[in-house]
């Protein structure tokens, strides 16, 4: 047989059979007088092996495994291990499906969505959604809700809640923004900075500044941070966090 003939026997094509080639999964045939190479039914028997096992979602590393007379795994085993595999992509599937079920029943996503279903509860309840303070920290808050474990997440979703879960804390809540957002253009010796910083440290949860977690750490998030705002909104964070007992 020729290549295209042993391609089409099997179902795939010369490219694909020139890779296995290329990869020493399916030997080479030794070429004829004329230069063409001389497949045999041997060769379409183990062509169609790989197909096979590609096909069962087996990667080519462990094709080869299979395939090779001093193989390290004998397929029993490589077939075990690929169907953990795709018990693991399934309970990731069923997840990832459970997250997209809450976005579609939502009434309304927030911007800055996907967030988890429990930061989406406390955009919610936020005091004052138009606030470009509130922006931010939504921002932030989503940020962190993406690369935080989960015990940092649940943490941070409990704190939250308890800080915005009475209308006494969402004025409070909706004040700080206030008193943030007019600090825009001003000076960072404004005297409207003190004002805000008692404002804010009275309201940031206590749960979301771990004390057993290492300031220096904290330092460069924080000067990322920080240099997102305007001066004078900076310099009353920084008091506030100061007043906190968490200098930045």
């Amino acid at each position: 047989m020729r290549i295209g003939e042993l391609a089409a026997a099997v179902g795939v094509t010369t490219r694909t059979v020139r890779h296995y080639h290329h990869l020493g999964l399916l030997p080479e045939p030794e070429r004829l007088g004329n230069g063409y190479r001389d497949y045999t039914l041997r060769h379409a028997v183990v062509l169609a092996r790989i197909r096979r096992l590609t096909e069962l979602g087996l990667g080519l590393a462990e094709v080869r495994d299979v395939l090779a007379e001093d193989a390290g795994k004998d397929l029993v085993e490589v077939l075990a291990e690929l169907d953990e595999d795709l018990a693991r992509q399934e309970a990731a599937i069923r997840e990832r499906r459970a997250r997209l079920k809450v976005l579609l029943e939502a009434e309304e996503l927030p911007a800055e969505a996907p967030v988890s279903a429990e930061l989406a509860a406390l955009f919610r309840q936020q005091a004052d959604p138009d606030s470009p303070m509130a922006a931010k920290d939504r921002e932030i808050l989503a940020l962190i809700d993406t690369g935080a474990p989960p015990e940092v997440r649940e943490r941070m979703a409990a704190a939250l809640s308890g800080a915005l879960g009475s209308p006494e804390a969402a004025a409070r809540a909706q004040e700080a923004y206030a008193l943030l957002d007019a600090l825009v253009d001003a000076a960072p010796d404004d005297p409207r900075v003190a004002e805000a910083a008692r404002t804010l440290a009275g309201v940031i949860p206590r749960g979301m500044l771990p004390q057993d977690a290492p300031v220096e750490a904290d330092h460069s998030f924080l000067r990322a941070f920080l240099a997102d705002f305007a001066p004078a909104q900076a310099a009353a964070i920084r008091q506030a966090l100061a007043l906190l007992g968490r200098p930045a």
